[in-house]
């Protein structure tokens, strides 16, 4: 089933601003987490929109160059343009609109992530989603691992009045393609005026909605974009609703996940459970144990 007959549903717990920071080569983000009022969201660590960016022709490309990870996974949601992917494993990949790239950083890699050549030579709109989903202690420093899952692989669920592309775990009835180490759902929820769903999140899972367009109706109480809405950890399912007069659809990304409970520290690129491994993390990196790339040029 796609959504749930369940009458009781999830409370709101709160809803957060997303703050505006500068990452990368110069892109700007929104951020809900982490920021000042909330470090994080077990098990997830950070969430960024990448804000939509017009790339202009033969221009300096404005991306995240070669910068290195430890401790846990990125996965990152193209919304529009294409990035080009490329790590100290050997992976390479073009990644275009719906197109998902979840990557395990695990023991440690060197990653960046940019404009597709096409998009510098020809320019464009780039716009994306990043979030951060943390690893256990005991698989911290697990092998790293790339999945490239491109839109045509998610699967995808409906209702009247929505849709959603499923990465990963089991919601709107449908099960997403990607592998993960601990069960964390994710999806992107588009949804027009007026429409109404419900979907099942399992008990005590972390429940969140980040809003990048339109609004919705949680719990009696609107939230507009860029904002991030939290739900209790008990209770039913996730109830959500579009306002009918509201402008346009709503297009948010959805995470659920099971908390994994554990102590968490982080500085900058790595994030580990002791602060002596964040400084055997930073020696690694600087031996080169973590790998390179080749920079990428401009075109």
């Amino acid at each position: 089933m796609t959504t749930s007959n369940s009458s009781a549903t999830r409370a709101l717990n709160r809803i957060v601003d997303s703050v505006t920071a500068v990452e990368g080569g110069g892109f700007t983000v929104f951020r809900p987490f982490p920021i000042a009022e909330l470090n994080w969201i077990d098990p997830f660590l950070l969430l960024d929109e990448m804000a939509p960016t017009f790339h202009q022709p033969g221009s300096e490309p404005i991306g995240a160059p070669a910068h290195p990870h430890r401790g846990f996974e990125t996965v990152t949601f193209v919304l529009e343009g294409e990035m080009e992917h490329k790590d100290s494993a050997g992976n390479h990949g073009i990644i275009g609109p719906g197109d998902v790239q979840w990557m395990t950083a695990g023991d440690g890699i060197v990653h960046e992530e940019m404009p597709s050549e096409r998009i510098q030579r020809e320019g464009g709109l780039g716009h994306g989603i990043q979030l951060w989903v943390n690893l256990p202690a005991a698989l911290r420093r697990t092998q790293p691992n790339y999945q490239a899952l491109p839109a045509s692989s998610l699967a995808e669920a409906r209702g009247p009045g929505w849709k959603a592309a499923v990465v990963s775990g089991d919601l709107f009835g449908v099960i997403g393609p990607a592998k993960t180490h601990t069960p964390v759902g994710y999806a992107r929820l588009t949804a027009e005026p007026g429409a109404e769903l419900q979907f099942v999140v399992p008990e005590g899972h972390t429940a969140a909605l980040y809003i990048f367009a339109g609004s919705a109706n949680l719990d009696s109480q609107t939230v507009g974009s860029q904002k991030l809405a939290i739900f209790d950890t008990s209770g039913g399912d996730v109830a959500v609703s579009v306002p009918g007069d509201s402008e346009g659809p709503l297009d948010c990304m959805v995470m659920t996940g099971q908390p994994i409970d554990e102590p968490m520290v982080r500085q900058g690129p790595f994030v580990m459970n002791q602060r002596s491994e964040l400084q055997e993390a930073i020696v690694d990196f600087q031996a080169g144990r973590m790998g390179t790339i080749e920079a990428t040029g401009t075109v």
